[in-house]
């Protein structure tokens, strides 16, 4: 088994193939020589630049080991038809979904489709791509505020934008596209009416070639940042049986029509009114399925082996669920900084065991967690006999864990097994925007780190430590920093000042929204930053000039890396 991923999934499917006794050979780009996937699997080959995205250096590398199947994990080309095809026409097994499910289920508007015809609820969206802003205008027009603007052919929250106004129209489109195209090769996008303060819930399916269905019941993955999951669990708690059973049946019927098979997850979105939307089918394995594999105790990746060596599932059509789990992302990101993804090198990552505890790491102590990838660390996984004992073993979990060397998420979910917003027993008031709307409000603002400043070097700009800086206030702080930047083409110090706009994260310039000398109003995006395929708007806090822009597209950022400075406005 060829194994086309990298981190923590490409982890986990290497010891699944153990378990079935099969050899598991591993790729790696030059940043990943080394990382613990290629160390447990049978067999490690390097993969030219292009790294995961490279198909046929993929089939090649499954050429030369001798692998004769290929399974993709998730993200990269996990989803994409074209890919799995040249699997299939190279004489090899795929491990997922036929291309032609792919295809009909991967392409969302085609989705909406297939959804409609079997009944499923669905909300007004548009039903081909959009061709431009004035498209997405028109819908706008007709349906109202909010909406989505979702790429057609990804998922994982990368190329969708949520539009509240008809003026943030156009820079969310480029913005959707742009990302859409980098994370999926492909950047049409469509759009549908979005349902504010909603739950996500979702149904595993698994299917065989024998025309089996089977529902592995419900997850809830409301708890999410920059429209990614941070928390899942399974199931979805506070769910009226006849909702579960409307889930249910809406899935199966999707799966059906589509000739679907393997491993696959149908998406929904319930409102606070109660209002339910067909969201989107994913067409591979989830990031979260750890935790319907603790509550069914079926195994998701050894089912897909048996489908794509032509086996039965030999599951019913509901599988019984017992227990509950609940599955927690650990990313390298600072919340403090609106979720801002976090580079650097792990010192220390240490995860207690005990009952009910499962971690799917893609990193130890030692490893580098780079730009050029997503932000996820490792996943741990907590169950309990009910939901109440999953919490409370959650956060002695949690309390334990210790992760050194780069910001990570840790805080966030401490935080959260003690709100009850999330652990009451008898509803949820999260949402799907429910860290940004309320909990980073309640958080506070980030303290900037006064031992840290920001060098800028011709096009490069590098974060340095200042020894001695915390001791230092005032003039003096100030002339030591200007003296560290004399002699640089342009310094930092930048995010003491009011006027000075800076990046939130280590990552790469791909839009500038203005030049010099341009006027600017309070909330007008100044330039985008791009760090682990996703892109964060850097907006002007207040009206004024462009004075300053000393970075280019392209250019490569450090965290509070001077981006744009402004002369207020009268």
């Amino acid at each position: 088994m060829l194994v086309a991923n990298r981190g923590e999934i490409a982890v986990r499917i290497v010891r699944a193939c153990h378990d079935a006794g099969l050899r598991a050979v591993a790729v790696h780009s030059s940043q990943d020589a080394g990382a613990p996937h290629t160390l447990l699997a049978d067999e490690a080959f390097p993969l030219p630049d292009g790294g995961y995205l490279a198909a046929d250096a993929l089939l090649d590398a499954a050429r030369v080991t001798g692998a004769d199947a290929v399974h993709p994990g998730y993200g990269f080309l996990s989803e994409d038809a074209g890919f799995a095809q040249a699997v299939i026409d190279a004489g090899l097994t795929w491990v997922g979904p036929s291309p032609a499910a792919m295809r009909a289920l991967g392409d969302k508007v085609s989705a909406r489709a297939i959804a409609r015809r079997v009944g499923a609820p669905m909300a007004p969206g548009t039903t081909s791509p959009v061709s431009g802003v004035a498209e997405v205008e028109a819908f706008a027009a007709a349906h109202g505020f909010p909406i989505a603007i979702k790429a057609a052919f990804g998922g994982g929250g990368r190329g969708l934008k949520v539009v509240h106004t008809e003026r943030e129209i156009a820079g969310a489109f480029e913005s959707a596209v742009r990302e859409a195209t980098a994370a999926f090769g492909r950047g049409e996008c469509f759009v549908e009416r979005f349902l504010p303060q909603a739950r996500h819930v979702e149904v595993q399916v698994l299917a065989d070639t024998h025309g089996a269905v089977s529902v592995l019941g419900t997850r809830d993955c409301t708890v999410q940042r920059r429209n990614q999951k941070l928390v899942e669990e399974a199931p979805a708690p506070f769910l009226s049986d006849a909702l579960r059973a409307t889930l249910h049946e809406a899935a199966t019927a999707i799966c059906r029509e589509a000739g679907y098979t393997s491993a696959g997850t149908v998406e929904f979105l319930v409102g606070a009114d109660g209002t339910t939307t067909f969201l989107e089918v994913n067409t591979r394995l989830q990031v979260e399925h750890p935790v319907t594999e603790e509550v069914t105790g079926v195994d998701v990746v050894g089912a897909q082996f048996r489908v794509a060596a032509g086996g039965s599932l030999d599951l019913p059509a509901d599988v019984p669920v017992r227990g509950h789990a609940i599955e927690f992302r650990i990313n390298a990101e600072d919340a403090s900084r609106g979720f801002a993804p976090a580079p650097g090198t792990v010192t220390r990552f240490e995860v207690p065991s005990g009952p009910g505890v499962r971690v799917d790491a893609g990193i130890a102590a030692g490893g580098r967690v780079g730009a050029e990838y997503d932000s996820l660390l490792a996943k741990v996984i907590v169950s309990g006999a009910t939901r109440s004992e999953a919490l409370a073993r959650a956060r002695r979990v949690l309390a334990e864990t210790r992760v050194d060397g780069v910001p990570t998420v840790l805080d966030v979910h401490r935080d959260l097994l003690a709100d009850p917003a999330f652990t009451s027993s008898e509803n949820f008031s999260v949402h799907t925007r429910w860290i940004e709307e309320e909990y980073l409000p309640r958080r506070g603002p980030a303290e900037a780190d006064p031992t840290v400043g920001v060098l800028r070097l011709g096009r490069r700009t590098l974060r340095v430590s200042l020894p001695g800086m915390a001791e230092l206030t005032g003039a003096a702080a100030d002339a030591v920093r200007a003296g560290l930047l004399a002699g640089a083409d342009r310094g930092a110090g930048a995010a003491a000042s009011p006027d000075a706009l800076v990046s939130p994260m280590q990552g790469t310039v791909v839009q500038l929204a203005v030049e010099k000398g341009a006027q600017v109003a309070a909330g007008d995006v100044v330039a985008v930053v791009e760090a682990m395929k996703m892109e964060n708007a850097v907006r002007a806090t207040a009206s004024g000039i462009v004075v300053e822009l000393p970075v280019a597209i392209g250019d490569s950022v450090a965290q509070d890396a001077l981006l744009c400075r402004l002369e207020p406005a009268d």
